[in-house]
């Protein structure tokens, strides 16, 4: 899809996000703004696979690291057809429903349950490496956040990755400087977080990850690297798309109140409607 498409296509996206987390009565709505673009460009533009071709070997892979913001990951599954909307505002967060606050391998599209920090990456090195040992032409993605980032797993397979070369493998960080406890350099610092990436022998791009021009490049790129790893430093906005939620930490894990709600509501059309006038 074309930039322009992208970027109301995102405008929509939010707004079944929201919907999403208020028919279900809970959410992780400032993480799933911060990297909704990074979802919708990879699924539109870059992942090759289809709900027809879920059980393909050749498939590319993805997988949420970040598995805590499962509404934005919804909304996007569910414009690429993978599940379908009115079902998963129907069950999200219900007793008994496969529609839960993280990612659940039972439905389709979905690779591998997410959530406990730290999994997503040293899942995909694995995935990426058996596929350069199978002869295989898939690639591996994952998307992780910025707090995960703690997490000592996540150095294990940075380390491995370089190791083994895997140009077929793409992690994004989700840069929003913020986790539930407030500031990541306060809890835990990362910078210089490039130049650690380096070190362990990784391809570094660093992007406006609210830019869906930029995350577009930053994936093309990506694919071209040979013999490294490649990770997209994605520096965003928690919140992003609302001034209500933008940069702010309480909104971690917010349930908008019906006045909030209408309020990001309108934000999100107002931007839409920007988009549209250009």
């Amino acid at each position: 899809m074309e930039n322009k498409e992208l970027e109301l296509l995102s405008w929509n996206l939010r707004r079944d996000t929201l919907d999403i987390i208020m028919a279900g009565g809970g959410g992780h709505i400032g993480g799933d703004m911060s990297l909704l673009n990074a979802l919708m460009v990879l699924y539109k533009n870059h992942l090759n696979i289809t709900p027809e071709t879920v059980d393909d070997p050749d498939r590319d892979r993805f997988v949420l690291s970040k598995g805590h913001a499962m509404e934005a990951y919804y909304a996007v599954l569910c414009h690429c057809r993978f599940l379908d909307l009115d079902d998963v505002k129907a069950g999200f967060n219900k007793c008994g429903s496969p529609y839960i606050g993280h990612p659940n391998n039972k439905l389709p599209g979905i690779e591998m349950n997410s959530g406990s920090l730290g999994h997503g990456l040293p899942v995909c090195v694995g995935m990426a490496l058996a596929g350069k040992r199978d002869g295989k032409k898939y690639r591996v993605y994952t998307i992780l956040g910025d707090g995960e980032l703690a997490e000592g797993s996540v150095w294990e397979g940075a380390m491995a990755a370089g190791h083994y070369k895997l140009d077929n493998l793409c992690a994004v960080i989700d840069r929003n400087g913020l986790q539930i406890s407030g500031s990541t350099e306060d809890v835990m610092s990362h910078e210089p977080l490039g130049a650690r990436w380096k070190s362990f022998g990784w391809n570094v791009l660093e992007v406006n990850g609210n830019s869906i021009a930029q995350l577009d490049k930053a994936f093309s790129q990506a694919k071209s690297y040979m013999e490294k790893p490649t990770v997209i430093i994605s520096q965003t906005t928690k919140g992003f798309g609302s001034p209500l939620m933008e940069n702010r930490p309480e909104w971690h894990h917010h349930l908008p109140t019906e006045e909030e709600y209408e309020a990001i509501k309108a934000d999100f059309q107002k931007g839409k409607e920007a988009v549209a006038s250009e």
